[in-house]
């Protein structure tokens, strides 16, 4: 008696089949999951009211970039991730010289809305010297003196300024606003949780994975 094996469909085929069909849903999982996660950063710095372009440095990519693979990977990070960090754990920041922090009131703010703004910024931008004011109480000043406000809240240089160059002080409207305030340290509220979402996107992925595996078949 002579037996015979035929084994439909191929199972070697079938293998090779199923082995495509994990590397495909693992690739898609790894991705979706990686996305998923920049945007619950994203979420999390906007919603902190941190605003869109510090969100906008949350960066995701998917490994292998082209193909499939079973062993696929993710990375995602941020490319400011100093400032990102310092939300995230709730920073304590130090002068480098070890001396000040200076830090700009609203009032510096409106007179100079864009860009970093240091007392030497200040100097240069609107010709106002700045005046160090000790306290023992709070936190010690620069105060530009001889100024006076518009009527829209900006702060302008109280002078006269002549026809020969020359420059007059008016005595009307005249005042003292603080620029700077002068702290030795500052420490950020901790207004992100950025492991939390790591965590939930981790726990997610296993599931992720199985959903685009059914939808590869």
């Amino acid at each position: 008696m002579k037996l015979g094996l035929d084994i439909t469909p191929d199972l070697a085929e079938l293998m090779a089949t199923e082995i495509e069909a994990a590397e495909k849903a693992v690739t898609a999982g790894v991705g979706a999951a990686a996305e998923r996660l920049k945007g619950g950063w994203r979420a999390q710095i906007t919603g902190a009211g941190l605003g869109p372009r510090l969100a906008r440095t949350i960066r995701s990519e998917r490994y292998p970039k082209q193909g499939h693979s079973i062993e696929a990977a993710a990375l995602v990070w941020s490319k400011a991730p100093m400032i990102v960090g310092a939300h995230d754990e709730g920073a304590l920041i130090r002068s480098k010289t070890g001396l000040y922090l200076a830090i700009p009131t609203p009032v510096a703010r409106e007179r100079i809305r864009r860009g970093p703004l240091t007392p030497a910024i200040w100097r240069q931008r609107t010709g106002i010297t700045l005046r160090l004011v000790r306290r023992r109480a709070g936190p010690h000043l620069l105060v530009a003196d001889n100024v006076r406000f518009s009527r829209s809240g900006r702060i302008r240089e109280n002078v006269t300024r002549r026809k020969d160059g020359t420059v007059a002080s008016r005595l009307e409207g005249r005042s003292s606003a603080p620029i700077f305030l002068l702290v030795p340290q500052v420490r950020l509220p901790k207004r992100l949780d950025l492991e939390r979402d790591a965590r939930a996107a981790e726990a997610a992925l296993p599931g992720v994975i199985v959903g685009s595996w059914v939808t590869s078949r």
